[in-house]
């Protein structure tokens, strides 16, 4: 049985369309990353499976059953918000246990679903402890400990990470990824970090402007993005886009080179061009270039190099790895 499935699925506030009829299907244990720029309607969809937001129109169904009239408490789900959402009054363990309780749990019940969740999140030491006392982090592991106190039909995150530091996401993500494989969970996750979603999720959907514009996974996508914009969003740095013209190309309109797939040479190659600058992170170094046809271009290299601001190199493209659009910005496969 599908653990999710939206059928047509469409938000309107006001005159304004934020969703325009989202179809997907989540199947059971699936870690489903929906990801895509700021306002383009993944939280607001989120709120919708949830139960939090009223879709204008369409179908949401959790486990094979319609839900759109189901209040969010009696949906099966568990929610771990971007803010913890922790009561201050209560402590760790309050927190993680507070849900069960008002269902009318059995104690010793309660006891033993919040001693599993606090030893597989690290959290025995913490559970008298009230959230004023806890690291950010800390208090993200209380709010997913929470979630799965309730063993759900399906575990939502909102942009769970966004409020902690690099060393925190990073290892707060591990904690999510080693959830998921030990719970064998169904898992809806929502970010703009395109990070997060290539290391974690079974299946990513990449959406703009209240669309979905390609489902796949990670490397699907990575490989083969189904036009400019998904091309654009996945990976980092930035996929070069060239004017295929410039390039002796009559087969498109556009040209797509990611930056690991640009070599640079100081004597010869392809195009030649002016160095603009230089970012060396160590264990790579990004290198951002200017040639008068194509524009702006960056190369990816692994390990440490350098090239002096403003002098001239030449660079070349690996055509196997190169991705073709049209005019409308579509994949040429």
């Amino acid at each position: 049985m599908n653990a999710l499935e939206l059928n047509g699925i469409k938000k309107t506030f006001g005159s304004t369309d934020v969703l325009h009829g989202i179809d997907l299907t989540v199947e059971d244990g699936e870690f489903v990353i929906f990801v895509g720029p700021s306002g383009c309607g993944k939280s607001t969809l989120l709120r919708i499976i949830a139960g939090l937001e009223d879709a204008s129109s369409g179908t949401v169904k959790i486990a094979g059953q319609p839900v759109n009239t189901t209040p969010p408490a009696k949906r099966g789900i568990a929610m771990v918000f971007q803010s913890y959402a922790l009561y201050p009054h209560l402590t760790v363990k309050g927190n993680m246990s507070l849900a069960m309780k008002q269902e009318g749990a059995a104690k010793s019940e309660i006891e033993d679903r919040v001693g599993v969740a606090s030893k597989m999140l690290g959290l025995d030491p913490l559970l008298e402890r009230r959230p004023a006392e806890l690291s950010g982090g800390q208090r993200q592991r209380v709010a997913i400990g929470r979630a799965v106190v309730r063993k759900p039909k399906l575990f939502l995150f909102d942009e769970p990470l966004s409020n902690l530091d690099a060393a925190l996401r990073v290892n707060t993500r591990l904690e999510i990824a080693r959830l998921h494989r030990e719970l064998s969970a169904t898992m809806v996750y929502v970010t703009h970090d395109q990070v997060e979603a290539m290391t974690l999720a079974d299946k990513i959907v990449v959406m703009n402007a209240g669309r979905i514009e390609q489902i796949g996974s990670p490397m699907d996508l990575y490989n083969r993005p189904a036009n400019m914009f998904v091309a654009g969003f996945i990976g980092s740095p930035q996929m070069n886009f060239l004017d295929a013209a410039a390039l002796g190309e009559t087969s498109a309109k556009t040209i797509g080179v990611r930056p690991e797939h640009v070599s640079v040479s100081p004597t010869s190659g392809d195009l030649s061009c002016d160095v603009v600058h230089i970012e060396q992170l160590g264990a790579d170094t990004n290198l951002y270039l200017r040639n008068e046809k194509v524009g702006l271009l960056t190369a990816r290299l692994f390990g440490e190099h350098y090239f002096a601001p403003d002098s001239r190199v030449f660079v070349s493209f690996d055509r196997t790895k190169q991705h073709r659009f049209d005019a409308e910005g579509k994949a040429i496969v």
